[in-house]
């Protein structure tokens, strides 16, 4: 797969070659995006009619980049008589300053041409081909191109302008420039899209920023962001890059809702550009000790979107938090059912452990008040549509076979829960995650109705089905003669064996009895799982095991945080330091920033990460993990008023002092130093 490079900025982003090209193609992500639409699909540049050679490309900013370019491959016998440079910065708008460079000492002429085009296709469209219905057209106006897309009152634009004058047709520009000796010539290129409403107008228009903004502003924010985080000083060089790496790419990856209006945290680039109830609720958890303000929105968001009626079509329930939202074509036509989509069965519990986490940091009661009657629908869905079999544990199935998910929990692909014979188990399916998650969610729910909403009654109830649950979870989904916790449980109620990562969220969420937690560290760091790189998805000896299976052998950064907390919680803190430095080694290799997965290979095998061939970057949950291991690290914990601290930093990894953690306590300084020194 050729090496992409992306600019973003919340709403919009940019994926091209190395060159700066887009060139035209259904089956991939280059092109401009913004609101699930790309409004272009091609952006080519050629010099007397040659493609250009990428020399370097420079990218200090995720909104930012440089191309230099020439347009020959440069050898040893031939110096190239021209150069290129592409400038190109995103905030809303593309803007692209094209600089030629003549390296002659005479005058040279040159023909420069930007073939343009759009698609103007739904993302959706993009991963799985689909028949368009709409009508694509070009015209020319002085000294512009406008392309249009228009299907019934689905209206978009995309409007391309240049400084220097230049011969305008409908698939492009044509420069014919003169530059003297040592000399250059530049113009300016601005591609704005629009997103039209039932009245005409751009609906952007009306949100807080306008749907884009300047670079300086882009930048203003980022510092800002930066500013108000804990200042990390570490021996552990890695880690320190991580750590602002992380918090500029969460930075860049806000954007604004076009229907509710306010600053959100997009799941991913280039496929999930847009909130994801999952996604979002991991990435605000990992957040919450560094930047507590971004999660507020979140935790309203979904409590506002959260299911009211039953909807196969859209996988909806009474009290389901929902899974994906979109605003592309394809989704505002119903073609797809993400306007928005529910088809997740971990998003309703993961709702009540991230509101309840947010008031221990943050001692914002106001929201846990305002929230009380969403989470009691939350914690009504688990024991009613959640229990499909009414067996007491949460189990999914999709409504709507045509195209809803099949799997609904985290590893959602559709070959990711498998026996250890390879052999996929029918439906309903209970992974049992899921199972950790209800747990932990009436075991906080229970605090929350105690303490702020007067029910006591409530509360015990809560917390004597939360015991129920575990009592009866480590008798079913324990396989004694193998020491693991099985995937999943099928229809029949048989253990659907295989032996993944997924148990590891179970210590996270505190549903694993003492007795059996040690059995379950020693498989997840044992060869099968553990690569040396981080815990694979699937253990080696599975039948379904690929180490560049998306859910099948890759490992996750995310996954790896939260089992790392999870080891944390329950005592096993030379193995959560194990994960720790593995994730922080892998960012070595990544220039600070983790990828959304990597293949699980041995680290003996490859002696570095290697990148999962389409994974997202950056993607939130993996721009995240970096926190969630300094919080594992540092042995961060609220508790009440105050904030408890109990570092256990590997050997090697030296001194890590974390400055001004924001909380209800105010903020407090933590400071860990590696045992051996």
């Amino acid at each position: 797969m050729k090496q992409l490079v992306s600019i973003l900025d919340g709403n919009t982003f940019l994926v091209s070659d190395r060159r700066g090209d887009i060139e035209p193609a259904r089956d991939s992500p280059t092109g401009l995006f913004s609101f699930d639409t790309r409004f272009l699909a091609t952006w080519l540049l050629t010099l007397d009619g040659e493609r250009l050679h990428s020399l370097s490309v420079d990218q200090a900013e995720s909104h930012q980049v440089r191309f230099f370019l020439v347009p020959i491959q440069p050898t040893h016998y031939q110096d190239a008589r021209a150069s290129v440079i592409r400038s190109r910065t995103i905030g809303g708008s593309l803007d692209e300053e094209l600089t030629v460079i003549n390296h002659a000492g005479r005058e040279q002429e040159f023909t420069l041409r930007l073939d343009t085009g759009s698609d103007f296709a739904d993302l959706f469209e993009i991963k799985d081909v689909q028949l368009r219905q709409g009508r694509v057209a070009a015209s020319v106006a002085p000294g512009q191109l406008r392309l249009t897309y228009h299907r019934d009152q689905f209206r978009r634009e995309t409007v391309i302008s240049t400084s220097a004058p230049g011969q305008i047709d409908e698939r492009g520009i044509t420069f014919t420039i003169r530059v003297p000796p040592h000399g250059e010539w530049t113009t300016r290129l601005t591609v704005v899209t629009v997103i039209y409403g039932a009245r005409g107008e751009d609906v952007r228009a009306t949100l807080p920023l306008g749907g884009g903004r300047t670079a300086a502003a882009i930048e203003q924010e980022q510092q800002d962001l930066l500013a108000r985080a804990p200042s990390l000083g570490c021996d552990c060089q890695p880690l320190g890059t991580a750590y602002r790496r992380s918090l500029s790419d969460l930075a860049s990856l806000r954007y604004e809702s076009i229907a509710l209006g306010v600053r959100l945290l997009a799941a991913g680039l280039p496929w999930f550009m847009t909130l994801f109830g999952r996604d979002s609720m991991f990435t605000s958890l990992q957040v919450l000790p560094f930047l507590p303000e971004l999660v507020s929105p979140t935790i309203s968001i979904l409590a506002g979107l959260q299911g009211t009626r039953l909807d196969d079509f859209r996988d909806e329930e009474p009290g389901k938090i929902l899974h994906e939202l979109r605003y592309g074509e394809t989704a505002g036509f119903e073609e797809q059912p993400h306007s928005p989509y529910y088809g997740a069965a971990d998003s309703t519990a993961l709702f009540v452990i991230l509101l309840d986490e947010y008031e221990r940091w943050t001692g914002d009661s106001g929201l846990v008040r305002r929230l009380e009657f969403p989470v009691r629908a939350a914690l009504e869905w688990l024991d009613t549509y959640g229990d499909l079999l009414g067996n007491g544990y949460v189990w999914y199935e999709t409504r709507n076979p045509a195209t809803g998910l099949q799997n609904q929990c985290w590893k959602d692909s559709w070959d990711a829960i498998s026996y250890a014979d390879g052999r996929l188990p029918g439906f309903p399916r209970a992974t049992c995650e899921l199972q950790g998650y209800a747990y932990d969610a009436k075991v906080r729910a229970a605090r929350l109705a105690r303490t702020f909403w007067n029910d006591p009654t409530y509360a015990d109830r809560l917390e004597h089905e939360a015991a129920a649950l575990k009592e009866r979870f480590n008798r079913d989904f324990w396989i004694a003669d193998r020491e693991y916790y099985a995937l999943a449980l099928d229809a029949e109620g048989r253990h659907v064996d295989a032996l993944a990562s997924n148990m590891g969220h179970l210590l996270w969420s505190g549903i694993v009895d003492e007795s059996k937690a040690a059995a379950v560290a020693r498989h997840l760091l044992g060869p099968r799982l553990f690569s040396g790189w981080g815990v694979r998805t699937l253990a080696t000896d599975q039948g379904r095991y690929n180490p560049i299976g998306y859910h099948v052998g890759t490992v996750w950064p995310f996954d790896n945080a939260f089992i790392a907390w999870g080891l944390w919680r329950y005592g096993f803190r030379e193995e959560a330091g194990r994960i720790c430095q593995a994730m922080c080694d892998a960012t070595r290799f990544f220039r600070g920033r983790l990828p959304e997965a990597f293949a699980g290979y041995d680290r003996d095998l490859t002696d570095y990460p290697v990148e999962y061939p389409t994974a997202c970057t950056p993607q939130a949950w993996s721009a995240g993990t970096p926190l969630l291991v300094l919080r594992v690290l540092l042995g961060l914990e609220p508790q009440g008023e105050h904030l408890i601290i109990d570092p256990a930093v590997p050997a090697g990894m030296g001194r890590i002092e974390l400055l001004d953690i924001p909380g209800r306590w105010g903020r407090v300084d933590a400071l860990g130093r590696s045992r051996n020194l």
